[in-house]
């Protein structure tokens, strides 16, 4: 019998960024949403970018740490990312993250895809 859940196609190349914030209890649904839709239009003003996704914790283990949300962006390759982290358009990103002070904590991990 074959489920009818669609699995979103998952780029087989390059360099994956991810991203885990942990929201204050405080963050209205309003503002992560807010950061969501910036987070996501990055990949429309930065080159390199080749694939954005994000979802959150749904995991029943209990290790989240708090952490909830969590955002993937693929690269072409580690001088992409390297390009993005200064890059203007993510500096207007990180300004918005300090100006509505949702955040409690981040982590970030990069690697490369293999299959």
């Amino acid at each position: 019998m074959a489920d009818n859940l669609s699995t979103p196609t998952q780029p087989s190349a390059g360099l994956r960024h991810v991203v885990v914030f942990k929201y204050k209890p405080d963050a209205s649904e309003s503002d992560i949403q807010g950061v969501t839709d910036a987070f996501r239009e990055l990949q429309h003003k930065i080159d390199g970018i080749t694939h954005f996704e994000y979802g959150i914790n749904n995991s029943p283990e209990g290790l989240d740490q708090g952490f909830s949300h969590i955002y993937q962006l693929t690269f072409t390759d580690a001088a992409a990312r390297d390009a993005y982290l200064p890059h203007p358009e993510h500096a207007k990103f990180g300004q918005l993250l300090g100006e509505l002070e949702v955040l409690e904590g981040v982590f970030v991990v990069d690697y490369p895809a293999q299959p």
